[in-house]
């Protein structure tokens, strides 16, 4: 029986959502502070849905982006609220794994203002080095280049962990990176350092399709999680962009965004869930339809 791994779904944007308050450019690290139990809450619900990985709550929690706002202080603290969160989750779950969430520099959608692959590295050694302990292993999330990608693998490569290896692509060509580079041109680096799995992630299902077709000839064991926005907006590429600057889909139910992942199931994909957007009930729906499939949810 073919095994498929089942992520989770949104968290930032569920903590958005469920917290009712005015998006910030913290996004979720807000809640980490004042809410924690709000992060366990939602990690619970996906679990219950099917999932069985679940997310930690750091992709924002980057020290560039903490020092930008005064709180690089409390980066370790919020590395161990996040860990205590997912962790005790699946603990009380009593089954699953954690993926240590790791997101882009400077700010996602951004890979003209990433820094070097070199000082990248430098950048995400303490991150690595603090969530590489407790989770099963690294899902280096959103990134936008083959540079941008390149940093965070060197970074979480020889961390002990597996390194899953998640790129965001063109929302209407799925064949190119969000930095406009050919989906193709990763394969060297992909070569070089070897992830444990490449996926496609945070940009339309449709471009995801796309993209997926592409990366099942590459020789590595992939996936796809992608978001329910109708495009990443030039608005929202800025500084410290908040997500009321994003619009959702209103043509993206859970049946729908389902018919999506089944069909990168059916082109190889072993690895799949849902970003920004897509919650628990996406995720019970997806769930069903695999296991209905005849595939073992692992």
């Amino acid at each position: 029986m073919r095994k498929i791994a089942l992520l989770d779904g949104s968290i930032g944007q569920e903590l958005v959502l469920r917290s009712q308050k005015t998006p910030t450019p913290l996004w979720s690290t807000e809640v980490l502070l004042e809410n924690p139990e709000l992060v366990s809450t939602i990690h619970s619900e996906y679990f219950r849905s099917g999932a069985t990985i679940a997310t930690t709550n750091t992709y924002p929690v980057l020290r560039d982006r903490l020092e930008k706002v005064g709180l690089a202080h409390k980066l370790e603290a919020l590395w161990e609220s996040a860990l205590t969160s997912a962790l005790g989750s699946r603990d009380a779950h009593g089954k699953g794994r954690v993926a240590g969430s790791i997101g882009p520099l400077v700010g996602s959608y951004r890979p003209e203002s990433c820094p070097s692959p070199e000082v990248a590295e430098v950048s995400y050694a303490q991150i690595i080095k603090a969530l590489a302990p407790s989770v099963d292993l690294f899902l280096l999330e959103t990134m936008s280049s083959v540079s941008q990608a390149e940093g965070a693998l060197r970074a979480a490569t020889g961390s002990g962990r597996p390194v899953w290896l998640a790129m965001t692509v063109n929302d209407f060509d799925g064949k190119l990176l969000r930095s406009g580079e050919d989906l193709n041109d990763l394969r060297p680096l992909l070569e070089s350092f070897k992830p444990d799995a490449l996926l496609i992630n945070c940009s339309r299902p449709e471009a995801v399709s796309m993209a997926v077709e592409v990366i099942r000839g590459f020789g590595f064991p992939f996936g796809a999680y992608a978001n329910g926005f109708e495009r990443i907006s030039k608005d929202f590429v800025e500084t410290s962009p908040t997500v009321d600057k994003l619009e959702q889909r209103h043509d993206l139910d859970e049946k729908k965004y389902a018919d999506f992942a089944m069909s990168w199931i059916d082109q190889g994909a072993s690895i799949v869930g849902g970003c920004c957007e897509i919650g628990p009930s996406h995720i019970l729906e997806l769930s069903k339809r695999i296991s209905s499939a005849g595939f073992e949810v692992v």
